[in-house]
């Protein structure tokens, strides 16, 4: 069966604790309730600050400024361990500031919903304009900025929600429509806010990967965000809306919504479309979502714990043809989580790690990492969440005792050598595995790692519509010299009537 290759991938980061301490959900919902709360008055002096963030391990570790073994390394708790300097640009990306985050909101705008006011508008500009991947045809898309004065009444009487940057009030981000409550100003800002990061992951991997925007045929968007109106509330398409922004004038794309599964199933799609020949260079990418920044900034504060989740992730992953060289998705041993699976931890970890394995015809220990849930656990241990990538690891080792490939005694050792330590947001779609990628696939290439499995999982229950769980898994590993089913069809029938043809001559030379 024929393969897709990773050819390329990017990781980044916005710090937006002021988008996050207005419009992220748990604050924005005590402000709501509880306006004069004293969560609220104590949350600012937890938030990391942009200097510290561009410190923190696990986020130089997302945009690959730090690998995997240098984090394990680093002295723990991470928040009070910084490194030496602030790092913006990593192997995979950046952690782009908030000020210019907000002047890519801006980019990305196309229906003149986003006001920045002139002074801070022009100011962006000039940071911006020596940004490495945002070229002048996407800086053209930056407007000149409006009066404060016309902000201001657009927030006053028109529903607007105000963008702030240090504390004070530079921009809006207006509603779409008067009366549809799926293009209200928050919802608005929610979509823009995920589109600006899977723009700057998509040009950071077009960059890395040396490729022109032109020469991307298709991209498949993972986010949680469904983008539509009143009629059709998660119609899409974002990731031709992402397209259109990056320049990609020769792709199309379609958007894919699994909640936290979404990516490692768009993952799949797009390796399936390369390995079929429907699609060449096919980009999977989702941006953050700015709902979960804070999320669990409530257990923080009253345990006077720093409130790290300030940044929004994003990542961009390019899928090629396999042509022997860069490492591939195997696509004969993938595992799903059925309908009919169970929900329990036991059923899950047999439908996405052993039943593939026996596909491939592998053991446990043949897998070097398994990525699955990579959340930092310095937001979830102080929320009573646990450390989830370290309880993956005992799960799949707990699997490999029941299925006889590991002794009881040697659980400990397993998951330190096959699991993996957490470092990304707590966004759902963006630590359900795939940020292992790029480390995953820079091991293999160099030698130093087989193979790697990406496990996806999610809760359905949230929509209300299923209390099934979900979840997808695939194995990365080396080429095995490129497929011949990535022949065109002219091409297989060549080379078959060459070896008859040979095949002949060595019957006629034998006689």
């Amino acid at each position: 069966m024929p393969n897709a290759a990773i050819k390329s991938t990017a990781y980044c980061l916005n710090h937006t604790p002021e988008l996050g301490f207005h419009y992220g959900t748990t604050p924005y919902l005590e402000r709501h309730d509880k306006p004069d709360s004293r969560f609220l008055a104590d949350l600012p002096r937890f938030i990391q600050s942009y200097g510290d963030a561009a410190r923190y391990a696990p986020n130089l570790a997302y945009i690959g400024a730090m690998t995997i073994g240098q984090l394990e390394k680093q002295p723990r708790p991470w928040h009070s361990n910084l490194a030496d300097a602030p790092t913006r640009f990593g192997k995979y990306g950046e952690i782009m500031p908030e000020d210019e985050f907000l002047g890519l909101l801006d980019i990305c705008d196309v229906f003149d919903l986003v006001w920045l006011e002139t002074g801070f508008a022009e100011s962006v500009r000039e940071k911006l304009l020596v940004h490495p991947v945002l070229d002048a045809e996407v800086l053209k898309r930056l407007k000149a900025g409006r009066a404060a004065a016309d902000i201001g009444g657009e927030i006053a009487n028109k529903g607007a929600l105000p963008l702030f940057f240090a504390g004070e009030v530079v921009g809006c981000c207006r509603r779409a429509h008067e009366v549809d409550e799926t293009l209200a100003s928050h919802v608005i800002l929610e979509n823009l806010a995920c589109k600006a990061g899977s723009v700057l992951a998509l040009l950071h991997l077009l960059k890395k990967a040396g490729m022109g925007p032109g020469e991307v045929d298709f991209l498949v968007e993972c986010s949680e965000e469904a983008v539509g109106d009143m009629n059709q509330r998660g119609g899409g398409n974002l990731a031709k809306s992402i397209a259109e922004i990056a320049g990609c004038v020769n792709a199309s794309g379609l958007d894919v919504r699994a909640f936290c599964a979404a990516p490692v199933n768009a993952l799949i799609t797009g390796a399936s479309l390369v390995a079929s020949g429907a699609r060449r260079n096919v980009v999977v990418l989702a941006g953050g979502a700015l709902p979960k920044l804070f999320m669990n900034s409530r257990d923080h504060v009253k345990k006077e714990h720093p409130a790290l989740e300030c940044c929004l992730g994003n990542f961009a992953v390019l899928l090629t043809p396999d042509d022997g060289t860069a490492p591939v998705i195997r696509l004969d041993a993938l595992g799903k989580h059925s309908v009919g699976a169970g929900a329990s931890p036991q059923a899950v970890t047999t439908a996405l790690v052993w039943d593939p394995l026996q596909k491939a015809g592998l053991d446990f220990a043949d897998v070097d990492k398994y990525a699955a849930e990579l959340q930092i656990p310095e937001i979830t241990l102080p929320a009573g969440a646990g450390d989830v990538p370290e309880a993956n690891a005992k799960m799949i080792a707990a699997l490999a005792v029941m299925k006889g490939q590991l002794e009881r005694a040697a659980i400990a050792d397993f998951v330190a050598s096959h699991g993996l330590v957490g470092f990304a947001h707590t966004q759902g779609h963006i630590p359900s595995g795939v940020p292992f990628l790029g480390h995953a696939v820079d091991a293999i290439a160099a030698g130093h790692m087989k193979r790697a499995m990406i496990i996806g999982k999610g809760s359905l229950f949230l929509a209300r519509m299923t209390g099934l769980s979900d979840g997808a898994s695939f194995l990365v590993e080396a080429s095995a010299g490129g497929q011949a089913g990535s022949l065109t069809r002219d091409e297989v029938k060549t080379v078959l009537l060459d070896a008859l043809a040979d095949l002949a001559d060595s019957l006629r030379n034998a006689e």
